[in-house]
């Protein structure tokens, strides 16, 4: 079975917007450019999607069905399983990194926002954070939607049992359950910005 132009724009899209980001990370800490600290943050954002969401829906742990039975058969051979979680999770990784540099940017390239809770850094983590996601369900409806359960997980407490359509962009339906995670993500993770930028100062640089 072969797949459908969206469907393959999405297989591309996954493995470009997961492996790019993660080989540019590692390139540029390498060669001197990235602080320790912020490598560091990448990779803390990598396991807390993977561990707070990610790795649920894949295999569909509390109430949930695995990826597999919610998609087609083309898509689990160009993504399998046991790789969805771990591309997924570094796509979500990479977002969280955007968000960073995006927040620095705003404060004219310094780390004012890295220390203590800022309002508007706060208002673009969650436009990000939400906007990216809001697309990426627009973009995966046919493995999300409506009748498909989602796994419980630990950035998702409300699991698939209470959940609801929040809006449809163009008869696509976008839910209450695959929004939340990203919303906690908002003080998780800034949270974890802090604690990162702290220990800079304590060697990690």
């Amino acid at each position: 079975m072969e797949l459908t132009e969206q469907q393959a724009f999405v297989v591309r899209n996954l493995y470009l917007t997961a492996l790019v980001p993660l080989a540019a990370m590692v390139g540029l800490y390498l060669i001197g450019i990235l602080s320790r600290w912020v490598l560091a943050v990448y990779a803390y954002s990598f396991v807390i999607c993977a561990l707070g969401w990610e790795i649920w829906y894949t295999y569909g742990l509390v109430g949930g069905l695995p990826v597999d039975e919610r998609r087609a058969p083309a898509m689990s051979e160009a993504i399998p399983i046991h790789l969805n979680w771990v591309l997924t999770s570094l796509f979500d990784a990479a977002v969280c990194a955007l968000g960073l540099f995006l927040i620095w940017l705003i404060y004219g390239f310094k780390d004012t926002a890295f220390k203590a809770w800022k309002w508007p850094a706060l208002v673009v983590l969650f436009v990000l954070f939400v906007g990216q996601n809001v697309y990426v369900e627009f973009m995966i409806h046919e493995q999300v939607k409506p009748g498909l359960p989602l796994s419980w997980a630990p950035l998702i407490p409300t699991g698939p049992w209470f959940n609801f359509v929040l809006f449809e962009i163009q008869g696509r339906a976008i839910t209450f359950q695959t929004q939340l995670p990203w919303v906690l993500m908002v003080p998780v993770f800034s949270l974890l910005v802090f604690r990162c930028h702290r220990r800079q100062g304590a060697g990690l640089e």
